[in-house]
């Protein structure tokens, strides 16, 4: 777990793999593999018993190809990085940066496993992984991807603050193809660390990270959106496009985020030092006095604010302010 560490020096909540839990669910995966692979391919040579050789010979390439290498990658596929074995043992193969994998994932990873684990014996598999820093064979190396352990206790798993109610939907346009996943990585770590730092060093780092995100999108991040703020808004898009991508468009989303937490200054004051916003008839925050709490920056900070500690509150209505009674009770 202490490998996974971004230049920010923030550990990454994933637990790698080791290599025997790695290596039995392999071994249950070759297993059911052959299991069908003679299976059907007794089937296929009694059926085509009447064939010469030579037909006979392509149709048992075929279905090794399928079974033993296609097989494999449709599932890897299909699971999202949870084979029979993996199941099993508790493992699961995701992206660097955490995300599912995909069929390009899954393609490199059993392309090149045919080599080192079946022609090899899993040699070369069993070498690498033990040169790996994380345990990562060629396959995954070359396909980006990282094998780790799924069945973690829940308190270990760092918590990503939701943005703001006010950003829901705003950043649906943004083009995130370009985006590279250690880039996601970094800014779902600052997200779930960014607690843990001090106020003008969190504030740094958001900016540089929000400059570096609207540089990939290709579109400036707004000014008038705190840069964790924006950092968080970003990143729940992401994993709202990937929910979609993975369980089709009609599958349930996630409930909508709930008012935004002290670390944006819906709660009081958090380490990004920025005074929550909401948009007007926000039901979520109390109301706020119109030009109150002021931003003001501590000498010597430069341009990284700190939050106001008091927030003032509107002034108790007068007699004249009151409407005139009517007698008419509204409907609760």
């Amino acid at each position: 777990m202490s490998e996974l560490v971004t230049g920010e020096a923030v550990a990454l909540e994933l637990r790698p793999a080791k290599l025997p839990s790695r290596a039995l669910a392999v071994l249950l995966d070759l297993a059911v593999a052959l299991i069908a692979y003679l299976v059907v391919t007794t089937g296929v040579v009694i059926a085509t018993a009447s064939l010469d050789e030579a037909a006979q010979t392509a149709l048992s390439i075929a279905m090794f190809v399928l079974l033993l290498v296609g097989g494999p990658i449709a599932v890897e596929t299909l699971s999202h990085g949870r084979s029979l074995g993996k199941l099993a043992c508790g493992l699961r193969v995701v992206r660097d940066d955490g995300g599912p994998i995909r069929f390009r994932h899954a393609l490199v990873r059993g392309l090149i496993g045919v080599i080192e684990i079946l022609m090899t014996l899993g040699v070369v598999a069993v070498i690498a992984s033990l040169v790996s820093a994380r345990g990562r064979r060629l396959g995954d190396v070359f396909a980006g991807t990282l094998v780790v352990r799924e069945r973690i206790p829940v308190t270990r798993t760092g918590f990503v603050p939701p943005p703001p109610p006010w950003l829901a939907g705003r950043f649906t346009g943004l083009d995130l193809s370009a985006v590279p996943d250690g880039l996601w990585l970094a800014i779902r770590q600052y997200l779930t660390r960014m607690q843990q730092l001090d106020p003008q060093v969190a504030w740094s780092m958001a900016e540089r990270l929000a400059t570096d995100l609207a540089g990939r999108t290709g579109a400036p991040a707004p000014h008038d959106v705190p840069p964790a703020a924006y950092l968080a808004a970003v990143l729940q898009e992401r994993q709202a496009r990937e929910a979609r991508r993975a369980f089709g468009n009609g599958a349930a989303v996630a409930a909508p985020p709930p008012p935004a937490p002290a670390a944006y200054g819906g709660g009081g004051a958090g380490p990004v030092g920025v005074p929550y916003v909401p948009l007007a008839g926000d039901p979520n925050v109390p109301p706020v006095a119109p030009g109150g709490a002021a931003y003001v920056p501590p000498a010597g900070a430069g341009h990284s604010p700190v939050a106001p500690d008091v927030v003032r509150q509107p002034a108790a209505p007068t007699p004249q302010d009151e409407p005139p009674a009517t007698g008419f009770a509204p409907p609760a």
